[in-house]
Order: structure tokens, then sequence, then C-alpha cells
């Protein structure tokens, strides 16, 4: 397990490979009355986009600290097992990627309380929608499941916060 993490931390291809299986899942799922060759092809409109967008974030995450996807990974590993580098030019990377994700996440801390209503206002407009027609079963495994999407995404928020917050006290008491 431990290695299949390394690898879609390193990898775009492995990454694209898992998003391609989990988007035709998906598609096969909820799209049953359509031919396959559909699914396949809105797996690979799927992947094409979040690759897209998780290699310019990588690239500009990577220009921002002046290393390759590869050592970017590598940094977010240590900052991952609170492993401090030794070296100091290595230092220098992970305090600016530290610095990067920082301010990533207060940027986007403006923009969660309207995410988290959207998300509100979805699920109460679709349990309503079950209300009215009479079937509120799949309307209730879907506000149950998006009440633990925001759950998530707010605990992994905190986590990685936390996590952040370890890493540039530690960077600066060296």
């Amino acid at each position: 397990m431990l290695s299949l993490k390394r690898l879609l931390d390193r990898s775009l291809t492995a990454q694209a490979v898992l998003v391609f299986l989990l988007g035709l899942g998906i598609t096969a799922l909820f799209r049953r009355d359509e031919h396959p060759a559909a699914w396949v092809l809105h797996s690979t409109l799927y992947t094409g986009i979040a690759i897209a967008v998780l290699a310019v974030q990588r690239r500009r995450a990577a220009r921002a600290v002046g290393t390759d996807a590869g050592g970017l990974a590598d940094l977010n590993r240590k900052i991952r097992h609170h492993e401090v580098p030794q070296e100091p030019e290595e230092q220098a990377a992970v305090r600016r990627l530290v610095t990067e994700q920082l301010g990533q996440m207060e940027r986007a801390r403006k923009w969660l309380p309207y995410w988290l209503g959207a998300m509100g206002i979805l699920t109460i407009g679709l349990v309503v929608l079950g209300a009215v027609s009479g079937s509120l079963v799949l309307p209730l495994v879907f506000a149950a499941g998006m009440v633990a999407l925001c759950f998530w995404v707010l605990w992994m928020r905190r986590r990685s916060l936390e996590r952040l917050h370890w890493m540039r006290q530690a960077l600066q008491q060296k």
C-alpha cells in the first residue's frame, strides 16, 4: 500500500489511470442505458480535465518552490511525516512550499463558507425534491454523503493546516 501511495504521489500517469477507472465506474453506474463506448468517452473527458488542472497546479507549485514535480512530492511527504530536512537548501525549499501552501489555504478560506453553503442548499433542495416526489431514499443517501464529504473536507483542511504550522515552527527553530 505504501508503494502505491508513493506511486500516486509522484506519477501523473498513475493518477490519470486512477481517475480514468473511477470515472469509468461512476459513469457506468449512473448512465447504464448508454453504450460502453460513451462511458469510455466520458471518462476520458473527465480524466483529461482533472489531469490538466492537476498538472497546472503542480507546475505552479514546483515553480514557486524551485523544484521539479518529483521533488515537490518528496517535500510534501516530509511535511506529512514531520521530517525536518537537514540540508539548508532543502530547508529553504520546504520553507517556500509551506509559505505557498499556507497562502493558498488562506486565500481559499474566504470561499469555504460559500462552498459549504452551496453544498447545503444543494442537499436541502434534493431532499425537498425527494419529499415532493415521494422517493426519499436516494436524496437521504446523497444528503448523508454530502454531509460526510463536507466534514471530511473540513477535517483534511484542519489537518493540513496543523502539519504546515508544525513544519513552519520546526523550521524557525533551526
